[in-house]
């Protein structure tokens, strides 16, 4: 008999990170099931198709519970991997950051909902089909969760640090279900949405560039495969050395 394909459910697939985990997936001969704001894209160079995407306001807690049942019959009753990579950063005008002072209310629900509550739900919707099949959990979290950053704003570096903890909640609620929990904390990544000025962040890293959206999709891979059987409820920074 032939080996089962195994399934990934992944948020914030159309760019960047996202992009490149659906590529290394689908090298590995994954199926990959990707939730987006917007319909599936016909001109996207991944595989899947339209079939694959599920079209979900992760804002909306309603939608992001009504989508769990569309997701569900769409899996055969197995979920091998659940990454939660979407995340929004709201800018002041002319890209300014958002610090605690300057960001409304509405503005924090609605970056929390996103980048935290959407991955809470979503883990515990399919918590049987995951538990079925043994599978991972990952996180997308930020260096910004841990230190004040020149861009990212304080709704969004709160969020991720939120998530990082919610890592850890889950890797010990989940953990006896046979369901490993993790996260990975990104720093500085050459994609399509760089603020002004990374480059010169850059400059100071221990590794003097910036990171690759392939690298990250590498460690989201790992995290997900019998490799890292027995690594649960960490956090892996990803940023050439920034932390240091």
């Amino acid at each position: 008999m032939s080996e089962r394909q195994k399934t990934l459910l992944l948020t914030g697939a159309s760019r960047g990170i996202g992009h490149a985990t659906v590529r290394r997936f689908n090298r590995e001969g994954w199926r990959v099931i990707t939730c987006s704001r917007q319909p599936f894209p016909e001109e996207c160079p991944w595989g899947g198709g339209a079939e694959n995407h599920v079209q979900i306001d992760l804002a909306n807690p309603s939608d992001v519970i009504e989508k769990v049942e569309m997701i569900r019959d769409r899996l055969d009753g197995k979920l091998d991997a659940l990454v939660n990579n979407a995340g929004i950063s709201p800018k002041g005008p002319d890209g300014a950051r958002l610090n605690t002072i300057d960001t409304d209310l509405k503005t924090w629900g609605h970056v929390f909902h996103v980048n935290f509550f959407s991955s809470v739900v979503l883990a515990r919707g399919l918590k049987e089909e995951l538990a079925a099949a043994k599978g991972a959990v990952v996180n997308v979290t930020s260096i910004a969760g841990n230190e004040v950053h020149p861009f990212a704003g304080a709704a969004y570096a709160t969020s991720k640090a939120a998530l990082k903890a919610l890592t850890r909640e889950m890797a010990h609620d989940f953990g006896p279900l046979g369901v490993r929990v993790n996260a990975i904390a990104p720093g500085e990544i050459e994609t399509a949405i760089l603020s002004p000025g990374t480059e010169k962040l850059a400059e100071k890293l221990p590794l003097r560039r910036l990171g690759q959206p392939e690298e990250v999709a590498a460690t989201i891979f790992f995290l997900c495969s019998s490799e890292s059987s027995y690594i649960s409820g960490t956090e892996i920074e990803i940023n050439g050395g920034q932390h240091v």
